[in-house]
């Protein structure tokens, strides 16, 4: 790519725009002139406002003429600035320069050759890449080497058959990645340039996973047990399309494995379903996973957007859109995952739909999760930005609080956790909280179906959520 011809077309791409915006007014002038003169004859105040509006129109198109000119001639002064969301910096071309070719550098890490190429019916391109040649094998300790065959799966888990094929939307175009590939949802500029720091890019903010009131922007409704060792963990969730206010925020419900204490060395696995204009573009619930090994600063990330997870199949893309979704009142979808510690080798092993394996996370990727989990919790969370000082309107799970039930609710249900021997068994000490019940709710609940379960999520913003 020539950066500076960029720079340059877009210059003059934004000077033709100038001249067509001026033409556009003039001709919109005439037009709001000639109506408000039919239809308010007695009204001529009006008239002569639309008059003067159209009289002082086109200086605002020579005056941005200026200013462009003016930013040809000192370029630190431009209108137009791409830097990190926040960060009040005028425009400096050779820190854009510098910074385009970050993002050329760090696409080019991430996007590996495909051997074939599917466009998704939601703009997504998946690309087919060899296995042997994902993203997790640029680590040092995976270089040179191919993915492990799969594990015996935990004692009493029983799949129902195998997952629908058109689980993800990708797969509506009826193509699929060849045997001895896996589908990797392509990254764009676009995506890195979403972002809030491109230098975070594909990371969660620095947090900690603490619940409690103070949790920086971050309200949770979950489920939890601790006070044992785990070695993994299964869940059913439904899946929902919630209403995301901001790009800058998201909601997302999913499981986290979880060991160490909860300072700089948190071990996290995680996995579930989120709403991420700033990640994704959109606002299609994606199948996500994410790992880290130092509290979210320097370590793990999304899906295959660093070296890590290893995937292993063909069919699951991780970052494309679900569906179908559940609808209020209506259909319910939903889906199970499974996280389990490997006895023989000591990865971790994920598990999405009924039978499906995806792939594992190394266990030398970690240090307390090398041995077991601590902490195993499910539900919602959200990002509140507070927008305009209020509570963010951003919604958990189906928008609708607990109490509301089947078919409105959003649910985890048949929670259970593999225990030292790699037997699947149910919770015996589930609690529930919720960071801000008034604004997202949880309650949980055990019956002879559904073993253990919890309804939970919210609307945000609310009357009783200011």
């Amino acid at each position: 790519m020539d950066l500076l011809g960029g720079v340059s077309s877009w210059r003059k791409s934004r000077s033709k725009w100038h001249h067509f915006e001026h033409r556009r007014r003039q001709h919109q002038c005439a037009q709001t002139q000639t109506e408000i003169a039919k239809e308010t004859t007695a009204q001529g105040n009006l008239s002569n406002m639309a008059s003067s509006w159209c009289r002082i129109s086109p200086i605002i198109p020579i005056f941005v003429w200026f200013l462009l000119v003016f930013s040809l001639v000192c370029p630190v002064h431009s209108l137009e600035t791409i830097e990190d969301r926040g960060s009040n910096q005028t425009f400096r071309p050779n820190e854009e320069l510098k910074k385009l070719k970050i993002i050329a550098a760090r696409l080019s890490k991430i996007n590996k050759p495909a051997v074939k190429t599917i466009q998704s019916p939601d703009g997504d391109i998946i690309d087919c890449v060899v296995s042997h040649l994902q993203p997790a094998f640029d680590h040092p300790q995976l270089k040179g080497q191919k993915p492990l065959d799969p594990p015996d799966r935990p004692k009493g888990h029983s799949p129902s058959g195998m997952l629908e094929e058109n689980v993800q939307l990708w797969r509506l175009s009826g193509e699929s990645c060849p045997e001895g590939t896996v589908p990797i949802r392509r990254t764009t500029e676009e995506d890195m340039l979403r972002a809030s720091s491109v230098r975070r890019f594909g990371r969660k903010p620095r947090r900690h996973v603490r619940r409690d009131s103070s949790s920086n922007g971050h309200e949770h409704a979950v489920g939890y047990v601790s006070g044992d060792q785990y070695y993994g963990a299964k869940a059913s969730i439904n899946v929902w399309a919630p209403r995301v206010a901001n790009q800058y925020e998201f909601s997302l419900s999913q499981m986290w494995v979880i060991s160490g204490s909860f300072g700089d060395d948190l071990n996290t696995i995680e996995a579930g379903w989120q709403v991420s204009p700033e990640l994704y573009g959109d606002n299609y619930p994606r199948f996500f996973t994410y790992w880290t090994t130092d509290a979210y600063q320097a370590t793990g990330c999304y899906n295959l957007l660093c070296s890590g997870f290893v995937q292993t199949n063909n069919r699951i893309a991780i970052g494309a859109a679900i569906s179908p979704t559940s609808s209020y009142n209506g259909g319910q979808f939903d889906i199970s995952l499974l996280v389990w510690k490997d006895p023989k080798h000591g990865n971790w092993w994920l598990e999405f739909g009924s039978g499906i394996l995806v792939g594992y996370w190394p266990s030398f990727l970690f240090t307390h999760l090398q041995s077991h989990a601590s902490m195993v919790q499910f539900g919602g969370e959200t990002v509140n930005s507070r927008p305009s000082g209020f509570h963010t309107s951003t919604q958990m799970g189906s928008g609708h609080f607990a109490g509301e039930g089947f078919g409105k609710a959003s649910y985890f249900r048949n929670l259970q956790v593999v225990d030292w021997d790699n037997n699947l068994i149910p919770l015996s000490n589930l609690r529930v909280l919720a960071d801000h019940p008034n604004c997202y709710d949880i309650q949980g609940g055990i019956n002879s179906v559904w073993g253990n379960y919890f309804y939970y999520g919210g609307p945000g913003r609310n009357v009783r959520c200011p």
